[in-house]
């Protein structure tokens, strides 16, 4: 049974009818240390995203580097500093908790650690249930029978309804919280590393699971990983993020096969190969040298010229801006992408 979610479409900003949720330059800093030494991190610094409904779109990019930062102000657990959110065509942002709600509604979060964020006190009932419970989502007979069908759409047996986190291994409490985020309805799914603290062994179900529930569902979901293989097998579209910023994003496609920034081209040629036939590319690999610049301090101008190859004087002063490259539906923030892309 689906339970009714009272989510009116507002028309207060003019919005492509596929985009369900949009970010417009997202900025979010941190205060670290102590008096009289405080400074600020940039964790996430002038990110424009647009989701369309149906697709996944893969985050990538090395640790740090802003992804989850990025996730939880897309949840609305983090308010960026500036920048704003569109959700189906109304900006809310503006901190009215109406609006806050909705969001909160529409957009759901699949968390990392799937014994953390679940509470070992409630079942798997109340768990799943304690979204339609806070909304005021029909009788308790009725959450009762949306727990059950939501079980069943993740592949538990509803016998476990009166069962506790402990008793379930991590593939299946991650299930449960997929389970979770689905109550409500949500036009979007944000997975933070869903798959990551799992077995190996679970890896591939899990994720086969959630491409399964959006080409059923229809969901739209961004999915932050570190595994490249995993998101090429799972991303429509392919986000690469270095220090805050994003450095390229396009058709996953394209941005694996030919990818026009430094960094992605980096990235991708570290990743080991699937193939035995390509295991002789690794003596060609890109390797960076250092490590990531300190967010507290960033260098000026692009983000990534204290390590790239291709750094020019243009690079040390001026920020390079997102800009389309070619004509593969592909935009990347680099002076020099095209020559990249050609030397590629």
């Amino acid at each position: 049974m689906s339970l009714p979610v009272d989510r009116k479409t507002p028309v207060a900003v003019a919005e492509d009818q596929d985009v369900v949720l949009r970010a417009e330059d997202l900025a979010r800093t941190y205060s670290v240390g102590s008096f009289p030494r405080r400074s600020r991190v940039s964790a996430v610094d002038g990110v424009s995203l647009r989701l369309r409904r149906g697709e996944v779109l893969g985050v990538v990019g090395e640790s740090g580097c802003g992804k989850s930062t990025l996730a939880r102000m897309l949840v609305g657990l983090e308010r960026p500093d500036r920048g704003r959110l569109i959700y189906r065509g109304e900006d809310v942002t503006a901190g009215r908790s109406r609006d806050r709600r909705r969001l909160r509604e529409g957009v759901q979060m699949i968390f990392q650690d799937p014994y953390a964020s679940l509470d070992p006190r409630m079942t798997v009932l109340d768990l799943i249930a304690e979204p339609l419970a806070a909304t005021g989502s029909g009788t308790r007979a009725e959450r009762q029978e949306r727990v059950a069908e939501l079980l069943g759409l993740v592949g538990l047996s509803t016998e476990m309804m009166s069962r506790y986190p402990h008793q379930f291994s991590g593939g299946q409490r991650q299930r449960i919280g997929i389970a979770r985020a689905l109550a409500l309805h949500p036009d979007v799914l944000v997975c933070d590393e869903p798959v990551s603290a799992l077995d190996v062994s679970v890896q591939a179900q899990v994720i086969n699971l959630l491409s399964d529930l959006q080409k059923r569902l229809g969901v739209t979901i961004v999915f932050i990983a570190h595994d490249l293989s995993v998101v090429r097998h799972i991303a429509d579209r392919v986000a690469v993020m270095y220090l805050g910023r994003i450095a390229e994003i396009g058709d996953t496609a394209t941005i694996y096969d030919a990818p026009a920034h430094p960094y992605t081209q980096a990235l991708l040629s570290a990743a080991p190969p699937s193939e035995r036939s390509n295991r002789g590319q690794l003596a060609d690999r890109r390797i960076l040298a250092g490590e990531p610049p300190s967010p507290v301090n960033p260098p000026t101008g692009c983000r990534f010229n204290p390590r790239c190859w291709m750094a020019q004087d243009t690079c040390n002063h001026e920020t390079p801006p997102l800009r389309e490259i070619g004509t593969e539906n592909r935009l990347a923030a680099c002076h020099f992408a095209e020559e990249a892309l050609r030397r590629a």
